[in-house]
Formats: structure tokens, C-alpha cells, sequence
């Protein structure tokens, strides 16, 4: 996990790969028709063929004309079923069948039959179980036919049970292909939907960051605006605030993106976590330095709330002043956060009433305390406008984090 990285992101994040690999496999999505590679056409032909030459050499030479015909016809149309994913293959399985009779000259001992087998293992696995279940009743009805009417040859019964075996067994791993299919649709997917969700995080941080940052540095650059004439010492100072604002922003935005930072955080280079709520005293200090009337109130003890808890209380108190900064300049901000014994209710208070803005802000706030299964509303409050956020302090706890 990168520097920056809320752990409830992951969790979450997690939770949605599990989501949507069930969801893709539960409803059935994915091919209607198994993606066979060339190899297996041409392990399948193969197949055919061995079993084809076999059974001419054991018809050899007293019934050569006939079987050497059959191996043809069945040859010439087995290579665009195994090769062409023709839409004749009902044809092309039919007439092979028809060279493989030709070759078996109806004799139950002949190893040529199991090209027929082949064949129906093909028509499961390429046409699907429509056509293999088609395929394996006229092959019934063929065996079945030479065994009552032909020789009554009890070997009849065993390619009966064969062609029922090859069947079965092909759809079973029919059936394992379209799962496999079925899952890398879902990786693929859920591929696509952790980069959009780590695009979302980092959209997210990024406008918290820099927001805040460039609201404070304006006013600080604006109260040197005003005091370069008369109080150039104060002028200096807001400047180098701002100046340090926005190096901090830097670091803040690396931090984010999880890229090292020589020189600062841990002896690896990394740069430091987000803050925590720890550090609301030095947000608040920051906000008021730049000019901005703000109280802070602590209540609980903040040693017994989690890590993303107390990030999320930072970043929603950091989003909640900035907006009263930009929106309501020169109004009274009271900041309370009260860890109490399951939550951590937390109130921004402004004086003032904001004005219209393109509520990313607001959208930002909202989609952190539901991350961690909490709740933040902004409206019309006590003195003006009222954020609150209620966070529960078992987050870490939690899998169903969405």
C-alpha cells in the first residue's frame, strides 16, 4: 500500500473484486460458445485421423474399396470440422459419420469406430450440448440399429455406453471452459473497475490537498497584498507561509501518488502518512494563521480510534474549512470533534452561509465517512452552515465496507 493509501480503499476495494467476480459468474455472463483454440482443432483432427488409418489398416485389402471411400469422405469433411468453425458442422459431422459406417462395414470390433466417438466429443465441445445431445441420439439409434437388426453382437452395447461416456465427459468439460471464459471476463472487469476506483481515490486526495493548500495560500498571499506598503515585516511572513503551504501541498500530492520523496518521511525515502486526527490542532493553527476566526474542541480520548478514522476526521474537518475559507471569508468556525464509546461525532459549524459551488466538495466528504461505514450531511446549521459527520470506531472491523 502506497503512502497516501486510506486502508479503507482497500478493504473496500477488495470487497467489490469479491462482489464482482460473484455477480459475473452468478448471472451466467460470458460466451455462448467455447473459444477452442487452433491447437485443439488440430489435436481433434489428429484424433480422427489415427483412428480412420487404423481402422483402414484392419480392413485391408479384403474390403479395401470400401474403407479406403469412407476414410476419404470422412477425412475431406473432418478437416473444416475440426479446422473451419464452419456453420455446417451438423453437415460435416453427419457425412464424417457416414465415411466412418462405410469404414466399419458394421463389424462392432472395428477400431474405427472410435472416430465416431471423437465426433461426438467435438460436437459438445464446438456446437454445444444441443447439437452433441442430437449427435449422441442418432449414434445410439445407429448402434442400436446394428444390434437388433445386424449381428446381435453384444460390442454394440459397449460403443453405446462409449458414445454416452465421450458425451457426458465432453459437456463436463464444456462446461469447465465457459467457467474459465466466465473468469477472466470478471478479471477483466474488475481489472478495469480498481483502475477507475484508484483514478476516484486519487482525484479525491488530490482535490482535498490542493484545494485547502491554494485557499490558505491565497489569503496569505492576499493579506501580503495588503500589508506590502505599511507592514512589509507581516508581508514576509504570509509569504513564506504561503511558500511553505505550498511546498507541504507538494509533498502531500507525492505522498498521494505514493512517489518517494528524498530527504523527507522515513529513512527509505517514502513521504510521511496522511495525517490523523491528531494533527487538527496544526490544521486549525494553519487555517487561523492565514486569517480565518476558528476554534477547535477535542473531547474523548483520540488514542483509541483507528487510523482511517482518524484520517477521514482530518480530511473531512480539512474539506469543511477550506469551503468556509472560500465560501464565508471573515466568519467564526467552530470545530468540535467528540470520540464517544462507539463513534466519533464530528461538527464544522460556520457563521456564515456559503455560497454556490460545484459540491465536489461536499460529494468528497460524503463518499469518505461512507467508506468507512459512517455518515456526513452539510446544510443549514446552528450559526449558518453545519457539516457533520458521524464515524463508527470499529471500522477496522468491518468487511462489508463499500
Amino acid at each position: 500500500m502506497s503512502p497516501g493509501r486510506s486502508p479503507s480503499f482497500a478493504s473496500a476495494l477488495a470487497t467489490r473484486a469479491r462482489h464482482t467476480m460473484t455477480d459475473v459468474l452468478a448471472k451466467g455472463k460470458g460466451p455462448r460458445a467455447v473459444q477452442l483454440s487452433r491447437v485443439s482443432g488440430w489435436a481433434g483432427l489428429a484424433a480422427f485421423t489415427i483412428f480412420l488409418l487404423v481402422g483402414l489398416v484392419t480392413r485391408l485389402p479384403g474390403d479395401a474399396g470400401p474403407a479406403i471411400a469412407g476414410v476419404l469422405v470422412a477425412f475431406t469433411v473432418g478437416v473444416p470440422l475440426f479446422l473451419a468453425r464452419s456453420r455446417l458442422l451438423p453437415l460435416c459431422a453427419g457425412v464424417a459419420t457416414c465415411g466412418v459406417v462405410l469404414l466399419a462395414n458394421a463389424d462392432p470390433r472395428d477400431i474405427g469406430w472410435f472416430a465416431v466417438l471423437v465426433l461426438a466429443g467435438w460436437c459438445v465441445l464446438a456446437g454445444g450440448p444441443r447439437l452433441g445431445v442430437t449427435y449422441w441420439v442418432v449414434s445410439v439409434l445407429l448402434f442400436g440399429r446394428e444390434w437388433l437388426l445386424g449381428a446381435h453382437d453384444p460390442g454394440w452395447g459397449a460403443w453405446i455406453a462409449g458414445v454416452t461416456f465421450t458425451v457426458v465427459a465432453s459437456m463436463q468439460v464444456r462446461h469447465q471452459l465457459i467457467l474459465v471464459e466466465r473468469l477472466r471476463e470478471a478479471q477483466a472487469g474488475l481489472a478495469e473497475r480498481s483502475r477507475a476506483e484508484e483514478r476516484n481515490r486519487i482525484g479525491r486526495e488530490l482535490h482535498d490537498v490542493i484545494a485547502h493548500s491554494l485557499t490558505v495560500s491565497l489569503l496569505h498571499i492576499a493579506s501580503a497584498r495588503l500589508a506590502v506598503e505599511h507592514d512589509p515585516a507581516d508581508a514576509v511572513r504570509a509569504l513564506r507561509e504561503a511558500e511553505r503551504l505550498g511546498r507541504q501541498s507538494l509533498a502531500e500530492v507525492r505522498a498521494t501518488m505514493g512517489l518517494p520523496h528524498p530527504g523527507e518521511g522515513t529513512s527509505e525515502g517514502l513521504a510521511a502518512p496522511v495525517p490523523g486526527i491528531a494533527d487538527l490542532v496544526r490544521l486549525v493553527e494553519q487555517v487561523r494563521v492565514a486569517g480565518v476566526d476558528v476554534s477547535l474542541a477535542i473531547e474523548g480520548d483520540i488514542a483509541m480510534m483507528p487510523a482511517t478514522t482518524g484520517s477521514t476526521v482530518y480530511r473531512i474537518v480539512q474539506e469543511a474549512l477550506t469551503n468556509a475559507a472560500k465560501h464565508a471569508p471573515g466568519a467564526l468556525v467552530a470545530v468540535r470533534a467528540a470520540v464517544l464509546r462507539r463513534v466519533v461525532e464530528v461538527d464544522v459549524d460556520s457563521a456564515g452561509s456559503p455560497g454556490r459551488g460545484s459540491g465536489m466538495g461536499l460529494l468528497s466528504m460524503r463518499e469518505r465517512a461512507e467508506a468507512v461505514g459512517g455518515t456526513c450531511s452539510a446544510g443549514p446549521g446552528a450559526s449558518g452552515w453545519l457539516v457533520h459527520a458521524s464515524l463508527p470506531l470499529d471500522v477496522e472491523g468491518r468487511s462489508d465496507v463499500s
